[in-house]
């Protein structure tokens, strides 16, 4: 994948395959989440470390899934990846995808450059459908992935306890390529 830039207010946001050097950056990004968005679960922890980020960016770079960072003057403002909806060899044309904007950006458009480029990638790599699950009172992501053409596929209510409360996910699905109107292409064995 190039690294492709698009206008994010007057200056440009880069987006490009994460690297080693990004690490940190995304789990601060993250750490952010938990402690005080929509990620946050009942103890305020739940964010990776290093190496499990470093171990999920190393299998993912061995497959076709993508795991990008938008970039904004040098410095990591977002980043997102898509991975297997399910491990079962009749899912492995659907991938899930995550997407986490640092808290300073949002509203900037970075989110939407990084839906953009894991559509695009998952598409390119043969993936037929992207799934994502969304907390159901994020209402700026459910409208931007609404923009991009997923739908609502289900309501899992109270899935999660966030905020002394609990709280909806909403699945949201899209097709990608052909979608379901072909089948896939008949790949060779072990692949």
């Amino acid at each position: 994948m190039n690294e492709t830039a698009a206008r994010a207010s007057d200056e440009a946001v880069l987006v490009r395959p994460s690297r080693e050097s990004d690490v940190e950056a995304m789990l601060a990004i993250y750490r952010h989440h938990v402690s005080n968005g929509v990620a946050r679960d009942i103890e305020g922890t739940g964010a990776p470390e290093p190496d499990d980020l470093r171990d999920r960016r190393k299998n993912l770079k061995q497959t076709r899934l993508p795991h990008l960072v938008a970039t904004f003057r040098g410095e990591v403002v977002g980043y997102a990846y898509a991975v297997l909806f399910r491990k079962r060899p009749a899912y492995r044309y659907t991938a899930k995808h995550s997407i986490y904007v640092h808290h300073e950006q949002l509203g900037r458009g970075i989110g939407r450059l990084l839906l953009q480029e894991l559509i695009d990638a998952c598409a390119a790599a043969g993936f037929r459908q992207m799934i994502g699950y969304i907390d159901a009172d994020n209402a700026p992501s459910l409208a931007l992935h609404e923009k991009f053409g997923f739908a609502r596929a289900g309501l899992l209510c109270g899935v999660a306890y966030r905020h002394g409360r609990w709280s909806d996910t909403v699945m949201v699905q899209r097709s990608l390529g052909a979608g379901t109107t072909a089948p896939p292409p008949v790949m060779a064995p072990g692949r």
